[in-house]
Parts: C-alpha cells; structure tokens; sequence
C-alpha cells in the first residue's frame, strides 16, 4: 500500500490500536481480533517478542489491515521492520535518521514528541504525523488543543492516557488520530483470548471518533460561513 494511502487510512478510522503483549502468539491474537471488530490498523510494538515475525505473518494474512511497527528506536530497526512488511513506522519518540529513512523509501512515519519544540522539529523531518506523548501527564486534551493551536498545520496523534473518557475530548481538541494500547486491547482480554470483549471496545472507540467529528462539523462549517 502507497504512503499516501496508508496516511488517509489513518485519518479515515482516527484509531491506531498498539499491540504491546509478551508473546508473539497474544500479539497475533490481538491483532486479529481488532481488525475482525473493524479496525484496519494495527502497530506491533518492538518490545513484543518475535516482533518483526509477527509483521511479516500479519502483513501476509492480513491483507486488509495496515500493519506497522511501534517503539522503533533507530534507523536499523526501522530497516528491519520494513523488510518484514510495515506500512508504518512509529515510536514514543524522535530519531530523526528513522523519519529520513521513512521518507526516503516513502512509508508512512509517526515520531514521538512532545513538546512544540520537538513537534515542529519533528514535522520539519518529514514526519506525517506527530505522536504527541504522554498527553494525560501533561494536560491531556487540554494539551493536544493548546499544541494544535500553535501548530496547526502538524496531524497530531494523541497517546498516552486515551480511554473511554478521554477520547472524545482528544479529537474535539484537534487531534488526527488516537494511540489507543491496554484501554482497547486489555491484558485480561488477551490472557482469556476474549475476541469478543476487544469488539466491544472496538466498536466503542470508533464511536468516540465518530461522535467527536460530529460535533466538530458544525463549527467549521460556522467558521466557514463567517469568512
């Protein structure tokens, strides 16, 4: 899948599930069982064992699905994780030779920040979005809003402390997309192997994205009407 098409993908389901489990078998479950409740998106994170195995399996059995690769440190990683199949790369903060390298192959790349020092040096690398973490230690969407109104040309991610409560602030406050981990895919769910628990919050979270920019549409077609 073109870069281009993996960034509207993004944008369109506004979720991007982490997968961060302790056994390539529960990450393979979960990835599964988010895209069967709906969810095209998945990130394996490097830190689950057989990281990049699980890419390469998931990247050929689930052709549907956008599968990327979180927690990538460095530039030889990022090699790595595109070899066996990512569509993306992020992490949970900024390497600039790992945004060079996405832009070079043309893959789509999510560096972490969070200050707007390191969101605007971020987007200058050539980032396409900007994961801003951890939100909920540093004002939560409060943050995100205030970030946005500065920058308002950076696609921010917000990560980091989005549950079920959360996440409809953090899309009215501007943010792109949602980094969404145990809140969506719980350690008890994986344990027990409950796909039917992760449809559930699937189906919740994609209602929190879908209330959001509904609200949000009538203030900009106000704002529209007012120019």
């Amino acid at each position: 899948m073109k870069k281009e098409d993996v960034c509207a993908r993004i944008v369109e389901i506004g979720i991007i599930p982490a997968v961060r489990v302790s056994s390539a078998e529960d990450a393979r479950f979960a990835a599964e069982a988010v895209s069967a409740a709906g969810i095209p998106i998945v990130e394996i994170t490097m830190t689950v064992p057989g990281a990049l195995d699980v890419i390469s399996h998931l990247a050929q059995h689930l052709p549907g699905t956008i599968v990327g690769a979180g927690s990538v440190l460095d530039a030889e990683t990022a090699r790595h994780c595109l070899d066996a199949g990512a569509s993306f790369l992020t992490s949970d903060g900024f390497d600039a030779k790992v945004v060079e390298l996405a832009a070079k192959v043309g893959c789509a790349v999510l560096p972490g920040a969070l200050t707007p020092t390191e969101v605007t040096a971020a987007w200058k690398a050539g980032a396409d979005f900007v994961k801003v973490v951890p939100c909920a230690q540093v004002g939560g969407d409060n943050y995100i809003h205030a970030v946005k109104a500065m920058l308002p040309q950076v696609s921010l991610v917000a990560a980091g402390g989005v549950n079920q409560v959360t996440a409809v602030n953090f899309i009215l406050a501007g943010a792109t997309a949602l980094g969404v981990g145990n809140e969506l895919i719980p350690r008890n769910a994986i344990r027990l192997h409950e796909a039917s628990r992760i449809r559930v919050l699937a189906h919740r979270f994609q209602g929190y994205v879908k209330t959001a920019r509904a609200q949000m549409t009538p203030r900009k077609e106000i704002a529209t009407a007012k120019k």
